[in-house]
């Protein structure tokens, strides 16, 4: 190589050197950023084929995991009047059926499941409940059939009825097994009600438009009722001859329905009373006692009290559930007085109807005619009295 080539060779690699320090540098400051961004950005997202952080990621993670789990905060309530709460369902329960042997109580929830309660454990510190599966849908009405030996249900989904037949096992428990077949879809609107007969021989729907269906227990339908009005709001299958109503006008009426219609006979009015809470827009719901001495009215969440002799208000429950009250009844005893709006039931103690029996059996002691008879109604009476003092619900 010619000495007068050197000095153009330094300088071409002088060049080339800073050209390669020019695009290291380059190379550099776009890592910089690049690891900026990463830092800056959300872990549960990727960007430039860059995978998210995992430790901070999976911290996230695990947090949302956790709030997704917590259930529903479930709404409080005391009184002194409350006997029982029973919580086992993980939804909202829309209907609840006390079973004519006073045994049981049945609950439906959308949470795919039938609950059988215990009577007998309501007072004591744990309740317990059988479960029945609803596969594929939920009930959202049940109710046993007067022989204890079954229970219908209204499937939401499938618009239809199916029938769950119990079978005791040795345990004292029981099985619940679905008949093979739902009843056939004949109904047009959303059904609101239903019920058996106290004979067992016929099964009742009754849909929101003006259609009631009567039904044999293999499904088939044997009779269909227009009622001529502009819609069905509430239908029921009675068991006595006392009937109760309430309308928006704010108030209630007890009706005797005892009659003899084939004389042209009208039920009449027994007793009137004032229910303002009716006038809103929140929805009503009804039960009468089995004696039809205390009626139970409910608007939204709070429910009222009313002895039906005198038509006056005894007690008021306000806020009883976290959602309008679904549904009311009285047990068969008339003790106990179940509600239902969020995912408890809750027993109230009957304090109306004891006062009631008291009123009664002081009425009837002033007429007996004998000894044997007026012993037996004095009982009665100092139990009444004494139950009403053991709540603190005893008047002077």
């Amino acid at each position: 190589m010619e000495l007068s080539q050197m000095p153009e060779l330094m300088g071409l690699s002088v060049l080339l050197g800073l050209l390669a320090l020019m695009a290291t540098a380059a190379v550099a400051r776009r890592w910089l950023r690049a690891g900026e961004e990463r830092s800056d950005r959300p872990a549960c997202q990727k960007a430039n084929g860059f995978p998210p952080d995992k430790s901070s990621g999976s911290k996230k993670q695990k947090q949302y995991q956790r709030i997704r789990k917590e259930k529903p905060q479930q709404h409080n309530f005391t009184h002194r009047l409350l006997a029982a709460a029973l919580k086992s369902h993980s939804g909202n329960i829309s209907c609840m059926d006390f079973s004519s042997n006073g045994k049981y109580l049945a609950t439906c929830a959308d949470d795919r499941t039938i609950r059988i309660w215990s009577t007998k454990d309501f007072l004591q510190r744990e309740h317990r409940s059988m479960r029945a599966n609803v596969e594929l849908d939920h009930a959202t009405l049940v109710r046993f059939s007067p022989d204890c030996r079954a229970f219908i249900v209204w499937l939401a989904n499938g618009d239809t009825l199916r029938v769950f037949k119990m079978t005791k096992r040795e345990d004292g428990g029981y099985t619940f097994t679905a008949t093979p077949a739902d009843f056939p879809k004949k109904h047009k609107a959303p059904v609101i009600d239903i019920g058996i007969a106290n004979t067992g021989k016929f099964i009742m729907t009754a849909s929101s438009d003006t259609t009631v269906l009567i039904w044999s227990l293999k499904g088939q339908v044997l009779s269909t009722i227009n009622t001529n009005q502009m819609n069905n709001t509430h239908a029921a299958v009675s068991p006595c001859g006392r009937m109760a109503s309430v309308s928006k006008d704010g108030t209630w009426k007890l009706w005797d329905t005892d009659v003899e219609y084939k004389k042209q006979q009208d039920p009449y009015l027994l007793k009137t009373g004032c229910f303002e809470e009716a006038a809103g827009a929140a929805p009503c719901r009804l039960a009468l006692s089995p004696n039809a001495q205390v009626l139970a009215l409910a608007s939204g969440s709070s429910i009222h009290l009313y002895n039906t002799r005198r038509g006056e208000k005894e007690e008021c429950f306000e806020r009883v559930h976290g959602e309008c009250i679904a549904n009311l009844s009285f047990d068969i005893t008339g003790r106990f007085l179940a509600s239902c709006g969020d995912r408890a039931v809750r027993l109230f103690h009957n304090t109306p109807g004891h006062r009631a029996m008291v009123e009664e059996m002081q009425g009837h002691l002033k007429r007996a005619s004998n000894d044997s008879t007026r012993q037996r109604l004095q009982q009665q009476l100092t139990h009444a009295q004494e139950t009403l003092k053991s709540l603190g619900a005893l008047k002077k």
